[in-house]
């Protein structure tokens, strides 16, 4: 039988006995109270949980100085930076360094322009309102990005210390270029798909060029001009002064990085029935570089993937991940534990539920990517996690975050590990051809 519903109005009788159950209820009057000057998640806190979030940590790998990208969404480039920027400093003896986040944002843009354009140019005899169409023009050129993105721009692009190519006011407050740059891409589409309809195809090709360049000069503009050449000097740990002359993005990154960028695999945690453990894939139409590497995921158990991080820990090396930070933590004190918020008892509403149905429901999703840096481990099982944010040193314990071990089961969803610490059946499974989603999945989100 089939369950057929009618659309039902909320009658004034219904209305009024909500009402009045409402108020003979002591608990939501004390509620109502201090929520009238009180946050939802003030009134709701778990003072108990404090005393399971210590800054203090079994396993830890020292890091250099906490980085911040102020009011830009490039988490995702300052999580690879620091990454990699340790085993530089590492090679060079260093107890401070940062690798210039700004230019590869400013390439990241550039090709993501690219990209989005030349998917569009494919989708020209579509709808505006078609699925695909539509999610590249809401989302066209933002900050965000995955790992391989990363890596698809260093490997062309290279990169460079910091000093190099500075931060400007419009690199680390990117909301007004985004609104422009993306205005650019619709008005492209517009132009674009009635130039298709007049058979114009070589004025489409022509626009297109048009659009790039004026997006580079804008780039340029906000971002600052690529460094085509620069010196490289340093202090090392001993007090040795270095100087490294004409190096290029390219040169400087052969010389201290190279191939290492390639030895690294997105694993992803996705509990979804389309997306059974061990299976490798890729989301269709999600990228920057038109010729680089597709985003590849493996899809692991949660206690695969903390074993494989946990691995990589004990080696000395720190671990780009991605999470949704958009429950249950204090950006202030630097805390994510979903067992310090309470809002069933004071209103039998929680923020999760099943961890596959919140993908699949839209609840949730990765929207952050930072680096872990320790663990705590109780009779080999981890109880909380270290975690290396880019928000400054002014949040958390000096700009390092901690995270319970309920919530990084609940909220974590990517890893990046070495390859070198897959198992066989692992590194199969990443042979076998790549099983595609479509643009608009959730493990398609970008940091």
């Amino acid at each position: 039988m089939k369950f057929i519903k009618e659309k039902e109005m909320l009658t004034a009788e219904e209305l009024s006995s909500l009402h009045e159950k409402y108020v003979k209820n002591n608990e939501q009057t004390i509620l109502r109270h201090a929520l009238s000057k009180n946050k939802i998640s003030d009134i709701c806190f778990v003072n108990e949980s404090e005393k399971n979030n210590d800054f203090k940590f079994s396993l830890e790998v020292k890091t250099l100085p906490i980085c911040n990208q102020k009011q830009s969404g490039r988490c995702w480039i300052f999580a690879g930076c620091n990454l990699f920027r340790e085993i530089i400093a590492k090679k060079l003896n260093l107890d401070n360094f940062e690798l210039s986040q700004n230019y590869v944002a400013f390439y990241d843009k550039l090709e993501k322009a690219n990209y989005t354009l030349s998917s569009i140019m494919e989708l020209l005899d579509k709808e505006h309102d078609n699925r695909i169409l539509s999610h590249l023009l809401i989302n066209a050129v933002g900050d965000g990005g995955q790992f391989d993105m990363f890596v698809n721009l260093v490997n062309k692009y290279g990169l460079c210390p910091k000093k190099a190519m500075e931060e400007t006011f419009q690199s680390s407050a990117t909301r007004e270029s985004d609104l422009l740059i993306n205005a650019e891409i619709r008005n492209f589409t517009f132009q674009a798909q009635k130039l298709f309809k007049d058979k114009k195809y070589e004025e489409i090709q022509e626009l297109k060029n048009n659009t790039i360049e004026k997006i580079y000069n804008f780039l340029s503009s906000c971002f600052g001009l690529v460094p085509e050449k620069f010196d490289f000097e340093y202090v090392d740990r001993d007090g040795q002064y270095h100087l490294e002359k004409d190096l290029t993005p390219k040169s400087f990154f052969e010389k201290y990085l190279g191939e290492e960028v390639n030895n690294y695999q997105s694993i992803t945690n996705s509990p979804t029935k389309d997306k059974p453990y061990y299976l490798a894939y890729t989301i269709d139409y999600l990228g920057n570089v038109v010729e680089g590497k597709k985003v590849t995921h493996l899809n692991l158990p949660m206690e695969r993937i903390e074993e494989l991080i946990i691995n990589q820990l004990k080696d000395g090396q720190i671990v780009w991940f991605g999470s949704d930070v958009s429950y249950y933590g204090d950006r202030d004190s630097g805390k994510w534990d979903d067992n310090a918020y309470d809002y069933l008892s004071a209103f039998s509403m929680d923020l999760k539920f099943d961890k596959g149905g919140m993908l699949d429901y839209y609840q949730s999703a990765m929207n952050h990517a930072m680096c872990i840096t320790g663990v705590n481990l109780v009779d080999g099982k981890p109880t909380k996690w270290k975690i290396e944010n880019s928000w400054g040193d002014q949040r958390g314990e000096k700009g390092f975050f901690i995270m319970s071990e309920d919530f990084f089961k609940t909220f974590v969803y990517q890893a990046v590990v070495n390859k070198k610490y897959l198992n066989e059946n692992e590194k199969k499974a990443l042979e076998k051809e790549l099983k595609v989603f479509p643009i608009y999945d959730p493990m398609g989100t970008l940091a």
